[in-house]
Protein backbone atom coordinates (compact mmCIF):
# COMPACT_ATOMS: atom_id res chain seq x y z
CA UNK A 1 0.00 0.00 0.00
CA UNK A 2 1.49 3.30 -1.03
CA UNK A 3 2.06 5.85 1.64
CA UNK A 4 0.16 9.08 1.42
CA UNK A 5 2.43 12.07 1.82
CA UNK A 6 0.72 15.13 3.29
CA UNK A 7 1.54 18.53 1.92
CA UNK A 8 1.89 21.19 4.55
CA UNK A 9 -0.09 24.34 4.00
CA UNK A 10 1.74 27.57 3.56
CA UNK A 11 2.16 29.65 6.70
CA UNK A 12 -0.59 32.19 7.18
CA UNK A 13 1.73 35.24 6.99
CA UNK A 14 3.01 34.05 3.61
CA UNK A 15 -0.54 33.59 2.30
CA UNK A 16 -1.52 37.05 3.50
CA UNK A 17 1.57 38.61 1.95
CA UNK A 18 0.95 36.93 -1.41
CA UNK A 19 -2.70 37.93 -1.35
CA UNK A 20 -1.82 41.51 -0.44
CA UNK A 21 0.64 41.76 -3.32
CA UNK A 22 -1.85 40.20 -5.73
CA UNK A 23 -4.62 42.64 -4.78
CA UNK A 24 -2.18 45.55 -4.94
CA UNK A 25 -1.01 44.45 -8.38
CA UNK A 26 -4.56 44.17 -9.70
CA UNK A 27 -5.46 47.57 -8.23
CA UNK A 28 -2.35 49.17 -9.71
CA UNK A 29 -2.95 47.64 -13.15
CA UNK A 30 -6.56 48.83 -13.13
CA UNK A 31 -5.43 52.28 -12.03
CA UNK A 32 -2.88 52.59 -14.82
CA UNK A 33 -5.54 51.50 -17.28
CA UNK A 34 -7.94 54.12 -15.97
CA UNK A 35 -5.31 56.85 -16.32
CA UNK A 36 -5.04 56.24 -20.05
CA UNK A 37 -8.16 58.36 -20.65
CA UNK A 38 -8.41 61.66 -18.79
CA UNK A 39 -10.57 64.74 -19.09
CA UNK A 40 -10.16 68.22 -17.64
CA UNK A 41 -12.83 69.66 -15.35
CA UNK A 42 -12.26 73.15 -13.99
CA UNK A 43 -8.64 73.11 -12.78
CA UNK A 44 -8.36 69.36 -12.24
CA UNK A 45 -7.82 66.32 -14.44
CA UNK A 46 -10.17 63.43 -13.73
CA UNK A 47 -10.83 59.99 -15.17
CA UNK A 48 -14.39 59.35 -16.43
CA UNK A 49 -14.14 55.69 -15.37
CA UNK A 50 -12.01 54.61 -12.42
CA UNK A 51 -11.65 50.79 -12.61
CA UNK A 52 -9.77 50.31 -9.29
CA UNK A 53 -12.96 50.97 -7.31
CA UNK A 54 -14.64 48.03 -9.01
CA UNK A 55 -11.59 45.84 -8.38
CA UNK A 56 -11.47 46.84 -4.72
CA UNK A 57 -15.16 46.21 -4.02
CA UNK A 58 -15.05 42.84 -5.80
CA UNK A 59 -11.96 41.71 -3.85
CA UNK A 60 -13.54 42.70 -0.54
CA UNK A 61 -16.77 40.86 -1.34
CA UNK A 62 -14.95 37.72 -2.46
CA UNK A 63 -12.04 37.50 -0.01
CA UNK A 64 -13.02 39.68 2.95
CA UNK A 65 -11.36 42.49 4.86
CA UNK A 66 -7.92 40.91 4.64
CA UNK A 67 -7.70 42.60 1.23
CA UNK A 68 -7.62 46.08 2.79
CA UNK A 69 -3.78 46.30 2.98
CA UNK A 70 -3.54 45.31 -0.68
CA UNK A 71 -6.04 48.02 -1.66
CA UNK A 72 -4.12 50.64 0.29
CA UNK A 73 -0.81 49.53 -1.19
CA UNK A 74 -2.25 49.53 -4.72
CA UNK A 75 -3.71 53.02 -4.25
CA UNK A 76 -0.34 54.25 -2.97
CA UNK A 77 1.45 52.82 -6.00
CA UNK A 78 -1.00 54.50 -8.37
CA UNK A 79 -0.57 57.85 -6.63
CA UNK A 80 3.23 57.51 -6.64
CA UNK A 81 3.17 56.82 -10.38
CA UNK A 82 1.58 60.21 -11.18
CA UNK A 83 2.69 62.56 -8.38
CA UNK A 84 5.24 62.79 -5.57
CA UNK A 85 4.11 61.55 -2.18
CA UNK A 86 3.17 64.48 0.05
CA UNK A 87 1.25 64.75 3.33
CA UNK A 88 -1.92 65.68 1.43
CA UNK A 89 -1.75 62.33 -0.37
CA UNK A 90 -2.63 60.58 2.89
CA UNK A 91 -6.18 61.94 2.73
CA UNK A 92 -6.69 60.69 -0.82
CA UNK A 93 -5.19 57.34 0.11
CA UNK A 94 -7.56 57.05 3.07
CA UNK A 95 -10.57 57.96 0.94
CA UNK A 96 -9.69 55.46 -1.79
CA UNK A 97 -9.44 52.73 0.85
CA UNK A 98 -12.40 53.70 3.03
CA UNK A 99 -14.88 54.01 0.15
CA UNK A 100 -14.79 50.35 -1.01
CA UNK A 101 -14.58 49.12 2.59
CA UNK A 102 -17.74 51.03 3.53
CA UNK A 103 -19.43 49.86 0.33
CA UNK A 104 -18.63 46.24 1.19
CA UNK A 105 -19.87 46.61 4.78
CA UNK A 106 -23.16 48.13 3.62
CA UNK A 107 -23.66 45.38 1.05
CA UNK A 108 -23.04 42.68 3.64
CA UNK A 109 -25.42 44.40 6.00
CA UNK A 110 -28.33 44.00 3.59
CA UNK A 111 -27.53 40.38 2.74
CA UNK A 112 -25.94 40.95 -0.67
CA UNK A 113 -25.29 37.81 -2.73
CA UNK A 114 -22.33 37.76 -5.08
CA UNK A 115 -24.21 35.77 -7.73
CA UNK A 116 -26.44 38.81 -8.39
CA UNK A 117 -29.38 36.48 -8.93
CA UNK A 118 -31.94 38.81 -7.34
CA UNK A 119 -33.16 42.28 -8.19
CA UNK A 120 -32.42 43.40 -4.64
CA UNK A 121 -28.76 42.48 -5.15
CA UNK A 122 -28.57 44.67 -8.26
CA UNK A 123 -30.28 47.54 -6.47
CA UNK A 124 -27.96 47.17 -3.47
CA UNK A 125 -24.86 47.25 -5.65
CA UNK A 126 -26.12 50.36 -7.47
CA UNK A 127 -27.35 52.44 -4.57
CA UNK A 128 -25.14 51.24 -1.71
CA UNK A 129 -21.97 49.90 -3.32
CA UNK A 130 -21.64 52.51 -6.07
CA UNK A 131 -23.63 55.67 -5.42
CA UNK A 132 -23.39 55.79 -1.62
CA UNK A 133 -20.01 54.18 -0.98
CA UNK A 134 -18.15 56.31 -3.50
CA UNK A 135 -19.34 59.53 -1.84
CA UNK A 136 -16.51 59.01 0.63
CA UNK A 137 -13.66 58.89 -1.87
CA UNK A 138 -15.00 61.83 -3.88
CA UNK A 139 -15.57 64.03 -0.84
CA UNK A 140 -12.22 63.31 0.79
CA UNK A 141 -10.25 63.48 -2.46
CA UNK A 142 -11.69 66.76 -3.75
CA UNK A 143 -11.77 68.24 -0.26
CA UNK A 144 -8.05 67.61 0.15
CA UNK A 145 -7.39 69.37 -3.18
CA UNK A 146 -9.30 72.44 -2.00
CA UNK A 147 -7.64 72.49 1.43
CA UNK A 148 -4.16 72.27 -0.11
CA UNK A 149 -4.96 75.09 -2.60
CA UNK A 150 -4.60 72.79 -5.60
CA UNK A 151 -8.20 73.51 -6.55
CA UNK A 152 -10.21 76.70 -6.21
CA UNK A 153 -13.24 76.58 -3.93
CA UNK A 154 -15.66 77.34 -6.78
CA UNK A 155 -14.47 74.22 -8.62
CA UNK A 156 -15.33 71.87 -5.77
CA UNK A 157 -18.74 70.69 -6.99
CA UNK A 158 -17.94 70.11 -10.69
CA UNK A 159 -14.78 68.16 -9.81
CA UNK A 160 -16.56 66.35 -6.98
CA UNK A 161 -19.36 65.25 -9.31
CA UNK A 162 -16.90 64.01 -11.94
CA UNK A 163 -14.85 62.16 -9.30
CA UNK A 164 -17.95 60.57 -7.74
CA UNK A 165 -19.49 59.42 -11.02
CA UNK A 166 -16.14 58.04 -12.23
CA UNK A 167 -15.68 55.96 -9.07
CA UNK A 168 -19.31 54.80 -9.11
CA UNK A 169 -19.10 53.80 -12.77
CA UNK A 170 -16.04 51.68 -12.02
CA UNK A 171 -18.07 49.77 -9.42
CA UNK A 172 -21.11 49.41 -11.68
CA UNK A 173 -19.14 48.01 -14.63
CA UNK A 174 -16.17 46.13 -13.15
CA UNK A 175 -17.54 44.65 -9.93
CA UNK A 176 -20.31 42.50 -11.51
CA UNK A 177 -17.89 41.11 -14.10
CA UNK A 178 -15.30 40.20 -11.48
CA UNK A 179 -17.92 38.62 -9.22
CA UNK A 180 -19.10 36.42 -12.08
CA UNK A 181 -15.60 35.57 -13.30
CA UNK A 182 -14.93 32.72 -10.89
CA UNK A 183 -18.25 31.04 -11.77
CA UNK A 184 -17.96 31.57 -15.50
CA UNK A 185 -18.62 28.51 -17.64
CA UNK A 186 -18.33 28.09 -21.39
CA UNK A 187 -21.69 27.58 -23.13
CA UNK A 188 -22.08 23.86 -23.95
CA UNK A 189 -24.33 24.20 -26.98
CA UNK A 190 -23.13 25.11 -30.44
CA UNK A 191 -26.07 27.43 -31.02
CA UNK A 192 -24.98 29.54 -28.07
CA UNK A 193 -21.57 30.01 -29.65
CA UNK A 194 -23.21 31.11 -32.90
CA UNK A 195 -25.40 33.59 -31.05
CA UNK A 196 -22.42 34.89 -29.08
CA UNK A 197 -20.42 35.36 -32.29
CA UNK A 198 -23.32 37.19 -33.93
CA UNK A 199 -23.68 39.46 -30.91
CA UNK A 200 -19.95 40.19 -30.88
CA UNK A 201 -19.86 41.01 -34.60
CA UNK A 202 -22.85 43.34 -34.36
CA UNK A 203 -21.38 45.00 -31.29
CA UNK A 204 -18.05 45.55 -33.05
CA UNK A 205 -19.88 47.31 -35.87
CA UNK A 206 -22.58 49.14 -33.93
CA UNK A 207 -20.69 50.45 -30.88
CA UNK A 208 -17.98 52.36 -32.84
CA UNK A 209 -20.68 53.80 -35.09
CA UNK A 210 -22.80 54.94 -32.14
CA UNK A 211 -19.91 56.49 -30.23
CA UNK A 212 -18.04 58.13 -33.11
CA UNK A 213 -20.92 59.32 -35.28
CA UNK A 214 -21.64 63.04 -35.39
CA UNK A 215 -25.38 62.28 -35.42
CA UNK A 216 -25.41 61.43 -31.70
CA UNK A 217 -26.44 57.78 -32.03
CA UNK A 218 -25.48 56.65 -28.54
CA UNK A 219 -29.02 55.36 -27.96
CA UNK A 220 -28.33 52.50 -30.41
CA UNK A 221 -26.31 50.76 -27.71
CA UNK A 222 -29.37 50.07 -25.53
CA UNK A 223 -31.06 47.48 -27.83
CA UNK A 224 -27.73 45.69 -27.89
CA UNK A 225 -27.69 45.61 -24.09
CA UNK A 226 -31.22 44.20 -24.03
CA UNK A 227 -30.26 41.43 -26.47
CA UNK A 228 -27.15 40.58 -24.45
CA UNK A 229 -29.11 40.51 -21.19
CA UNK A 230 -31.86 38.28 -22.60
CA UNK A 231 -29.40 35.84 -24.16
CA UNK A 232 -26.42 35.80 -21.80
CA UNK A 233 -27.77 37.58 -18.73
CA UNK A 234 -25.32 39.55 -16.58
CA UNK A 235 -22.10 38.38 -18.23
CA UNK A 236 -23.22 39.38 -21.71
CA UNK A 237 -24.82 42.70 -20.80
CA UNK A 238 -21.92 43.88 -18.64
CA UNK A 239 -19.36 42.95 -21.30
CA UNK A 240 -21.33 44.99 -23.82
CA UNK A 241 -21.57 47.85 -21.34
CA UNK A 242 -17.82 47.70 -20.73
CA UNK A 243 -17.04 47.77 -24.46
CA UNK A 244 -19.43 50.65 -25.07
CA UNK A 245 -18.02 52.61 -22.11
CA UNK A 246 -14.46 52.21 -23.36
CA UNK A 247 -15.39 53.28 -26.89
CA UNK A 248 -17.40 56.26 -25.64
CA UNK A 249 -14.51 57.31 -23.38
CA UNK A 250 -12.09 57.13 -26.30
CA UNK A 251 -14.43 59.26 -28.41
CA UNK A 252 -14.82 61.77 -25.59
CA UNK A 253 -11.09 62.14 -24.93
CA UNK A 254 -10.42 62.47 -28.67
CA UNK A 255 -13.29 64.97 -29.03
CA UNK A 256 -14.84 63.14 -31.99
CA UNK A 257 -18.40 62.20 -32.88
CA UNK A 258 -21.12 63.65 -30.70
CA UNK A 259 -18.48 64.90 -28.24
CA UNK A 260 -16.99 67.35 -30.72
CA UNK A 261 -17.47 71.08 -30.23
CA UNK A 262 -18.37 70.66 -26.56
CA UNK A 263 -16.75 72.30 -23.55
CA UNK A 264 -14.80 70.27 -21.00
CA UNK A 265 -17.69 70.22 -18.55
CA UNK A 266 -20.21 69.30 -21.25
CA UNK A 267 -18.03 66.42 -22.47
CA UNK A 268 -17.65 65.05 -18.96
CA UNK A 269 -21.37 65.43 -18.20
CA UNK A 270 -22.47 63.74 -21.43
CA UNK A 271 -19.96 60.90 -21.14
CA UNK A 272 -20.68 60.10 -17.52
CA UNK A 273 -24.43 60.33 -18.03
CA UNK A 274 -24.12 57.80 -20.86
CA UNK A 275 -21.80 55.45 -18.96
CA UNK A 276 -23.84 55.60 -15.78
CA UNK A 277 -27.25 55.09 -17.39
CA UNK A 278 -25.91 52.26 -19.55
CA UNK A 279 -24.35 50.45 -16.60
CA UNK A 280 -27.55 50.87 -14.58
CA UNK A 281 -29.65 49.50 -17.44
CA UNK A 282 -27.41 46.49 -17.98
CA UNK A 283 -27.10 45.60 -14.29
CA UNK A 284 -30.74 46.03 -13.27
CA UNK A 285 -32.16 44.39 -16.41
CA UNK A 286 -29.88 41.39 -15.97
CA UNK A 287 -30.83 41.09 -12.30
CA UNK A 288 -34.55 41.10 -13.17
CA UNK A 289 -34.06 38.43 -15.84
CA UNK A 290 -31.95 36.26 -13.52
CA UNK A 291 -34.51 36.54 -10.73
CA UNK A 292 -37.36 35.56 -13.06
CA UNK A 293 -35.44 32.55 -14.34
CA UNK A 294 -34.56 31.43 -10.82
CA UNK A 295 -38.20 31.79 -9.78
CA UNK A 296 -39.36 29.74 -12.77
CA UNK A 297 -36.85 27.00 -12.00
CA UNK A 298 -37.98 26.91 -8.37
CA UNK A 299 -41.62 26.55 -9.46
CA UNK A 300 -40.67 23.78 -11.92
CA UNK A 301 -38.78 21.88 -9.20
CA UNK A 302 -41.70 22.26 -6.80
CA UNK A 303 -44.10 20.93 -9.45
CA UNK A 304 -41.83 17.95 -10.14
CA UNK A 305 -41.60 17.17 -6.42
CA UNK A 306 -45.38 17.44 -6.10
CA UNK A 307 -45.90 15.05 -9.02
CA UNK A 308 -43.47 12.58 -7.45
CA UNK A 309 -45.31 12.75 -4.11
CA UNK A 310 -48.69 12.21 -5.81
CA UNK A 311 -47.35 9.22 -7.76
CA UNK A 312 -45.95 7.74 -4.55
CA UNK A 313 -49.26 8.23 -2.74
CA UNK A 314 -51.20 6.69 -5.62
CA UNK A 315 -48.92 3.67 -5.71
CA UNK A 316 -49.28 3.19 -1.94
CA UNK A 317 -53.11 3.17 -1.96
CA UNK A 318 -54.68 -0.33 -1.77
CA UNK A 319 -56.78 -1.43 -4.72
CA UNK A 320 -60.55 -1.06 -4.32
CA UNK A 321 -62.44 -4.16 -3.05
CA UNK A 322 -64.91 -5.90 -5.28
CA UNK A 323 -68.12 -7.37 -3.90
Amino acid sequence: MAAVVGIRAWPRPVVLAVQTLAVAGCYYAAGRLGLVWQLAVEEAVVTPIWPPTGVAVACLLLFGMRCVPGITLGALLVIMSIAPVRPAVVATLFGNTAAPVCACLMLRRVGFRTDLGRLRDGLALVFLGALTGMLISATIGVGSLVLTDKLAAHGFWPVWLAWWVGDATGVLILTPLLLLLRRARLPPHGTRWVQAAALALIACALVPLATHSTLSLLFLVYPLLVWAALSFRLAGSMLCALAASVMATVAATDRVGSFARLTDVEVMAKLQAFNGSMALTALLLSSVIAEQRNTRRSVERACQELVAVLEHMTAAEPPPKRF
